[in-house]
């Protein structure tokens, strides 16, 4: 079926302007004014409003085992819950669990294929290096994998030495793949976590105080040297102190190969949270900082440093012992309340995919702290281009996949929150908050998924996009 979307304003990360959007099958075909359609087709008169390309989220965990439970958002629910947001295709994050990554891949895609309802990707994490490793990164390639996650901290489970990260990222170099970098200090967490439990100090807050924010500055710095050394890009994964912003600058000035996202968890909450009787819904890897470090990342933003706004969606139950309704019927996972009496049981992760453009747009553009294209270039075509997606994804262009969102901006939602937000959990961190700017339409490759509330997608619906090598350095 032909379909026309009339009288919008697009936006892009560089223009803004009035156009007619003409898409036939799963392509933008044709842009302009008063299109002529011979044939039978669907129009969409979304006049007053705005159409934006379709959010990517490069970084997600869905369905990802941690402690004694699962985050509670698998491939059809986070997914779903991405779409009520206008997030039309996310990356997870494959496990390593064998020195056999085409295996692991393999098992990713048996829980992912049948459920994803947005298209998506996957990001490979090295968490064991060997020869055998060495040798089976490159059939990633063909795989459609371009990424490889590795970490500074979570020893003796996901960490690497940094002997190990150079010669994953001398690899990287030759293959065409970016690193993503989890940037904190390991030993430092373990010196201090021992502490804490000792003292008798068991408390959510003791999770930030246990990881301090100079080990991810550290880590940083770190991580931008081996980069240098290596030759190979480096993308630094949920920024979350200032101090990292300035060693990305500080790299970036020296021409470094250098690029980084943060969340939306660290513009908007710090440590005080963690306080609250209800911490817990706030612990996450790494932790929130404080005031100051959000307003950094908010500069960092402003001015380029940092290039791209990702979720680190892993959500659990706040309470997994009571259920919730989902799609009419009650499910219960078990949560955060497993660490209750112990920080370090606490399982690490929030909600947020279905929450990053409403909130950002609200927080951001409607108070003017950046551009409605700026706001483009963040959420969706920088991490499109960065990790080899564009311009299939990221953009509004003849030939592009049609995923289109239709923004309204005059749109109030006076108490935004969980029953808003659609992620399969109990609680959302913006509960309450008053949001100016909503979704109105999400179309995902031509087809029209979500209308206002109503829920017109299916599992299964969303495609595996292979991804290129050598992607753009921003």
């Amino acid at each position: 079926m032909v379909k026309v979307i009339r009288g919008g304003t697009i936006i892009t990360s560089s223009e803004t302007y009035s156009a007619d959007l003409l898409i036939e099958g799963e392509k933008i075909v044709q842009i302009g004014k008063n299109l002529s359609v011979s044939e039978n087709f669907e129009q969409f008169d979304v006049t007053g409003k705005l159409i934006l390309p379709g959010g990517v989220d490069v970084h997600t965990h869905f369905d990802l085992p941690m402690f004694d439970t699962v985050s509670s958002d698998d491939h059809y629910t986070g997914h779903k819950a991405a779409a009520f947001g206008g997030t039309t295709t996310v990356i997870d994050f494959v496990p390593q669990n064998s020195d056999q990554l085409i295996r692991d891949v393999d098992d990713w895609h048996a829980k992912a294929d049948h459920k994803a309802a947005i298209d998506f990707g996957f990001h490979m994490n090295i968490t064991a290096f060997n020869q055998n490793v060495a040798d089976t990164i490159p059939q990633l390639i063909p795989e459609g994998i371009t990424t490889l996650k590795v970490f500074t901290a979570y020893n003796n489970r996901l960490r690497l030495l940094d002997g190990d990260i150079f010669r994953t990222m001398r690899i990287a170099k030759e293959y065409g793949f970016l690193t993503m970098l989890h940037a904190e200090n390991g030993d430092v967490i373990d010196i201090l976590v021992e502490e804490a439990l000792a003292a008798g100090h068991f408390e959510p807050v003791y999770h930030a105080l246990t990881r301090p924010a100079w080990g991810a500055v550290e880590a940083v710095a770190r991580g931008v040297s081996l980069s240098a050394q290596s030759g190979a890009p480096l993308y630094i994964v949920h920024m979350n102190a200032a101090g990292e912003a300035d060693q990305l600058q500080y790299a970036r000035e020296l021409g470094l190969p250098v690029m980084g996202e943060t969340c939306p968890q660290y513009l908007f909450f710090n440590i005080d949270h963690l306080r609250r009787p209800d911490g817990a819904k706030w612990i996450c890897s790494p932790p929130m900082r404080t005031e100051e470090d959000n307003e950094g990342l908010w500069l960092a933003l402003k001015n380029g440093t940092i290039q791209v706004i990702a979720t680190d969606h892993c959500p659990f139950f706040y309470d997994g012992k009571m259920p919730i309704q989902y799609e009419g019927q009650p499910i219960t996972i078990p949560g955060k309340e497993l660490g209750k009496d112990n920080f370090t049981k606490i399982p690490n992760g929030l909600p947020c995919v279905g929450d990053r453009l409403p909130v950002l747009w609200t927080e951001s553009v409607s108070k003017g702290r950046i551009t409605p294209n700026q706001f483009v270039a963040l959420m969706s075509t920088n991490p499109a281009k960065i990790f080899g997606l564009y311009p299939q994804k990221g953009s509004i262009l003849p030939g592009s996949d049609a995923d289109i969102v239709i923004w309204d901006p005059k749109m109030k939602i006076p108490n935004y929150g969980v029953n808003w937000s659609h992620h399969r959990t109990d609680y959302n961190l913006f509960e309450g908050w008053v949001l100016q700017g909503y979704t109105d339409k999400v179309f995902l490759r031509g087809k029209l998924i979500v209308d206002g509330q109503h829920w017109l997608g299916n599992s299964g619906q969303g495609k595996y996009i292979k991804r290129t090598p050598f992607a753009t350095v921003m």
